[in-house]
């Protein structure tokens, strides 16, 4: 009876032992935290979808006090609800973040839209009639310190982006990456090389 009952016992040490040493390998490994940073990286990236939308809001609110500045600038403001239409039907969900060609789509939409922007912004600056709206005035720092959100949100997506690029790929978290199918994610690039930093708007207000 005490035989059986020793038997029993180390039997049952044996597979928490064992059960223990599973869950502390695939710990190691990154059977854990790589889907972790992977959801970091995906909150990350929830953010910077919010940014640019932030910023698309604001434009019919800006076009419609800009457009009684000139008639010739009528081609600008179509310009601009053309880009913010593209830029808003372009998305890329969190299933998407490994697919290049979709976040270059992005990238692209999201830069013709800032410069269409951009270029309203200098027109409007023509006219010190239109400079001296309150409104106006207002919208012009509000879309300034969105360019700056956008920066910080595409800044920390990247971070989050690299922190589980690199636990995908190196060694040990590499084999929990396998086991679960995970591949990398494709960081926010601006097509244009420095179109990411946020123009200054300074001494146009």
């Amino acid at each position: 009876m005490l035989q059986s009952l020793s038997r029993a016992r180390i039997v049952r040490s044996a597979r928490v032992l064992v059960v223990t040493v599973a869950a502390m390998s695939l710990a190691a490994c990154g059977f854990n935290s790589v889907p972790t940073k992977q959801e970091a990286a995906k909150a990350k990236w929830a953010d910077v979808q919010a940014a640019f939308q932030e910023r698309a809001n604001l434009v019919p609110n800006l076009a419609a006090v800009a457009k009684g500045a000139a008639e010739q600038e009528k081609a600008i403001l179509t310009g601009v609800v053309e880009a913010r239409a593209k830029a808003t039907s372009v998305q890329v969900s969190a299933n998407d973040l490994n697919d290049p060609a979709k976040m270059q789509q992005f990238s692209q939409a999201q830069e013709q839209f800032g410069q269409s922007l951009g270029r309203l912004l200098v027109s409007v600056e023509r006219y010190p009639d239109l400079k001296s709206i309150v409104n106006y005035q207002m919208l012009q720092t509000q879309i300034e310190g969105q360019e700056n959100r956008i920066r910080v949100a595409v800044r920390d997506y990247n971070g989050a982006v690299q922190d589980y690029n690199t636990e995908v790929r190196v060694f040990p978290t590499m084999i929990g990456a396998k086991l679960r199918g995970a591949s990398p994610l494709v960081p926010y690039q601006a097509v244009t090389q420095g179109a990411e930093v946020a123009p200054s708007l300074e001494g146009k207000l």
